[in-house]
């Protein structure tokens, strides 16, 4: 079939036509009803269950006007259409709603009584006679319609639960998968920081002493040549600048290679991030401006206090580089699932979707003049007060350095 018309679209067709060719009524208002009423359960699922249940009612009255066999008796042979709307309504809408279809429908049927009233008013001489019979069959129709009402709402709604509940579980489902891949991204992080702390230990250690020789003898040679030998006076402070430099390098790998060393203390969130924030204003350098969001009901945190002001620190520092000048970065905190979260927030270039997950890896950079380690110390500091650290960024629009730490110390 087209995408234009569906199988079940096909299928309604073919039984109205059906309906219309062997009606024992051939008058062409009931006809055009039985067509109308097939074309409206064709296109239901494009003007809505609402519309095609009250242009069902509309048209099932004249139908049934006109198929019976008045005024001899009234025998309706499309009485049953009624059940297209009561049963859509029940599939639909809420118990009331459906009930008041269903009441809708009945009183449908049954108002066609006023006609034999009315007829019987008129012609006294060749009554419409309503019998016991007769109105013992109007009251099972009724009746009939109220059941179908009650029982397809019945199993459309433990259909709907049961829909519910699967979806509960799919999406249940998908949090533990996404929490899975999250812990396998820690648990890859923490041996690659493992593996490349000991590398990073062991050459540390071995470069130290060459550069403690090359210092001093840079130092001595200074020292020892003449006033006038000017450019043997500049390359000594070249090579002693050199050294202290990847001193301060091999420093920096030491620290991040060492195990930490905590000292947990409940702190006051909030004063440790104005104290962080005083020092990131005093060597702002970048023109950058700090919002403070705070959540006051957030209670101290046990932390290495002086570890995450170098935590946060970076973070900052990290934001103000990648704003534009006379940028704004935005330090926020909330409680989320017993963590206490520090976010800081920049509205600069984002990360590039590509390096969101290597980032803390140890010596990744996107920087010319960066090491890459800022943010693997970071992360480790962290792990080692057993919270989390995330970003989310999208490039040109920012991005979300969230820091989770937990209220109760573990």
């Amino acid at each position: 079939m087209s995408r234009y018309l569906r199988l079940q679209d096909f299928v309604w067709l073919v039984l109205f036509a059906a309906i219309a060719v062997f009606s024992p009524v051939h008058d062409p208002v009931v006809i055009a009803c039985l067509i109308a009423i097939g074309i409206v359960q064709v296109l239901e699922s494009r003007i809505g269950p609402k519309f095609a249940i009250v242009f069902n009612l509309a048209l099932c009255y004249p139908l049934m006007y006109f198929s019976q066999p008045f005024p001899i008796e009234i025998n309706s042979s499309y009485w049953y259409l009624l059940f297209l709307p009561v049963v859509s309504a029940a599939s639909t809408f809420d118990f009331l709603g459906s009930a008041l279809v269903a009441i809708i429908a009945a009183a449908e049927n049954a108002s066609l009584l006023v006609w034999v009233w009315e007829y019987n008013r008129i012609s006294p001489d060749a009554p419409v006679i309503f019998d016991r019979d007769n109105q013992l069959e109007l009251v099972l129709r009724l009746l009939s319609l109220f059941l179908v009402s009650y029982a397809t709402h019945q199993l459309a709604r433990a259909k709907r639960e049961e829909a519910a509940k699967y979806q509960r579980a799919a999406e249940q489902l998908a949090a533990a998968n996404r929490s899975l891949k999250e812990a396998e991204q820690q648990v890859r992080r923490s041996e690659r920081l493992a593996a490349l702390g000991q590398l990073t230990a062991g050459l540390a250690h071995e470069l130290r002493n060459p550069m403690g020789t090359m210092k001093t003898s840079a130092e001595l040679l200074a020292r020892s040549v003449e006033k006038e030998n000017e450019i043997a006076r500049e390359m000594a402070a070249f090579i002693k600048d050199e050294v202290d430099r990847t001193n301060s390098l091999i420093t920096r790998f030491l620290d991040f290679a060492k195990p930490l060393s905590l000292k947990p203390q409940p702190v006051d969130l909030a004063a440790m991030l104005d104290h962080v924030v005083q020092r990131f204003e005093r060597e702002n350098r970048w023109n950058i401006s700090v919002y403070k969001n705070y959540s006051p009901d957030i209670p101290p945190v046990p932390m290495d206090a002086e570890l995450m002001e170098r935590v946060i620190l970076n973070l900052m520092t990290n934001a103000a580089q990648a704003s534009p000048p006379s940028g704004a970065i935005t330090v926020k905190t909330r409680l989320a699932g017993g963590m206490a979260e520090i976010a800081v927030i920049d509205r600069g270039s984002g990360i590039d979707p590509r390096n969101l997950e290597s980032i803390f890896n140890p010596f990744f950079t996107t920087k010319s003049d960066g090491v890459g380690l800022g943010l693997a110390i970071c992360s480790k500091i962290v792990d080692e007060h057993g919270g989390q650290i995330k970003v989310e960024s999208a490039p040109g629009e920012g991005s979300v350095f969230h820091v989770f730490l937990p209220v109760r110390r573990q």
